[in-house]
């Protein structure tokens, strides 16, 4: 009889022993499957491609092959973001995961979150919200993306600078950093703001070619565009050669985009873009191992990012450091 309950004691210490590393690791799974219960709220991969990257990105790595049972919701609208937040805070996952549309609002489901204690963790855009309101992010740092870009802006461009501002998803934490550092200048009379448009909640093409063109008809005087992301770059320079305004290396007009698209990259190579400021779609694996590892920080960690422009982009910057397919070196993507 002793023996028997010395084995029970024992058994029941292991199984406390076990729960208690697992609480404090936060390496939590879900009960009977042995898998990591995650939910991913992020915007659509028709977005951009930097996106798709993205979206790609999360899928591949959180993968029930990689010991996780997770899902991903897509949309551009913050209340169908949150409604998918509170969804997955109802389903109990161990860890939840937000690339926000909007900055702002998100409050009260993250305190659900907390309160039910489900780790939240950001990637690539940042939430306004206190700290306390969730475990880590891993964030591209807009400011600094903004701030680089109209420091190239300042330096390459011929003076007076006259320059037309696309922005993207207003009040998204992309479009918040990188238009702030070009507000900032004008501001300050580095630069003069000719045309201000948007290419809408899709980031798009043809949105942002319209911005161009409207600038055009009313006969704004310009010499760079900052546009910001690859594809409205892409509107931007179709609208300037519907035009027959010239641009890129020895153009009237300057164009910088984000993001780092493999065409973007091959754009600039080529003298057909001038800059391309980079923005890492690439966050899934380093959240993975801070899950596995149960060595999550506390707060924000920046990604490195870099800007490259026809002066200093190599072929081994597009293949290490671009995202998505490769047109190949001497072609351009108009």
């Amino acid at each position: 009889m002793k023996k028997n309950t010395r084995k029970i004691m024992v058994t029941l210490a292991i199984i406390a022993l076990v729960s208690i590393f697992t609480v404090f690791t936060g390496c939590q799974k879900e009960q009977g499957t042995g898998l990591i219960k995650v939910g991913i709220v992020n915007l659509p991969p028709e977005e951009s491609g930097y996106r798709q990257a993205n979206v790609e990105d999360m899928n591949n790595v959180f993968s029930q092959a990689n010991g996780y049972n997770a899902k991903q919701t897509n949309t551009g609208d913050n209340s169908e973001q949150i409604a998918a937040a509170k969804g997955y805070i109802r389903d109990g996952v161990n860890y939840l995961l937000i690339s926000a549309a909007n900055a702002s609002g998100w409050d009260d489901v993250l305190k659900s979150a907390k309160a039910a204690g489900i780790k939240v963790i950001l990637f690539d855009r940042a939430i306004q919200t206190d700290p306390s309101n969730y475990q880590s992010a891993l964030l591209s740092d807009m400011a600094y993306e903004g701030n680089t870009a109209v420091e190239w802006v300042l330096k390459n461009v011929p003076k007076p600078i006259k320059l037309i501002l696309i922005r993207g998803q207003l009040g998204s934490a992309a479009e918040i950093g990188r238009s702030a550092a070009v507000l900032k200048a004008e501001k300050e009379g580095k630069l003069t703001i000719v045309a201000d448009g948007t290419g809408g909640d899709s980031w798009s093409l043809e949105e942002a070619r319209k911005v161009v063109e409207a600038a055009i008809a009313a006969k704004k005087d310009f010499n760079v565009i900052y546009a910001e992301n690859d594809g409205m770059a892409q509107g931007a320079a179709q609208a300037l050669a519907a035009a027959g305004i010239s641009f890129g290396k020895g153009g009237k007009v300057k164009i910088l985009g984000f993001d780092f698209n493999r065409f973007a990259l091959r754009n600039v190579q080529e003298g057909y873009w001038d800059a391309d400021m980079q923005c890492s779609p690439r966050q899934a694996a380093e959240i993975s191992g801070w899950i596995k590892s149960g060595n999550l920080p506390n707060g924000i960690v920046y990604q490195k990012e870099i800007l490259l422009d026809t002066a200093t982009i190599t072929d081994e910057d597009v293949a290490k450091w671009g995202i998505n397919a490769d047109p190949g070196k001497g072609v351009v993507t108009r």
